[in-house]
């Protein structure tokens, strides 16, 4: 199953975007031996418009446009349901074993996400009650994408 990650704004230079990408790397190496591959980052620009409302519809267009075919689509809010790593890693395993082909994890702009992803998405997951900065989840993202690897392979890295 191929994983993307779909993100509102984009990542300047920095450690933030050095550490996101010591772990999708990981991930991206550690992966395919248990049919889990790293397939992209897509960046999109925040929208212009004037109101929020407006800056989300546009934004959700363009995740819906950049989203492959049959995508399970999951939505970082920090209204969805909180999971554990483990968790975490049963519900890729489980979309994995169930022939999905292609699963995207979106990080919504600054006003968040529009309510029309809501009814699109499969799962809506929650990183934690506090509201991180874009560059923090995507971090965050990228370490449990490794941690889950780790987990449904018996790795070690995974300890309780």
């Amino acid at each position: 199953m191929r994983i993307g990650l779909f993100a509102v704004g984009r990542l300047k230079p920095g450690p933030e975007k050095d550490l996101a990408a010591r772990y999708f790397d990981r991930f991206a190496k550690a992966g395919p031996a248990i049919g889990l591959e790293f397939s992209r980052i897509a960046e999109v620009a925040e929208s212009r418009a004037s109101n929020a409302d407006t800056r989300k519809r546009e934004e959700a267009a363009m995740l819906l446009k950049s989203l492959p075919e049959g995508s399970i689509l999951v939505l970082l809010d920090e209204r969805g349901k909180a999971l554990d790593s483990e968790a975490f890693a049963n519900l890729l395993g489980g979309y994995r074993d169930q022939g999905k082909r292609d699963l995207t994890i979106a990080i919504g702009g600054a006003d968040g996400l529009d309510p029309s992803l809501y009814d699109r998405a499969n799962m809506i997951l929650c990183l934690g009650k506090m509201t991180w900065p874009h560059q923090i989840v995507r971090t965050l993202i990228a370490e449990q994408l490794y941690r889950a690897v780790t987990i449904l392979s018996g790795h070690p890295y995974h300890r309780v």
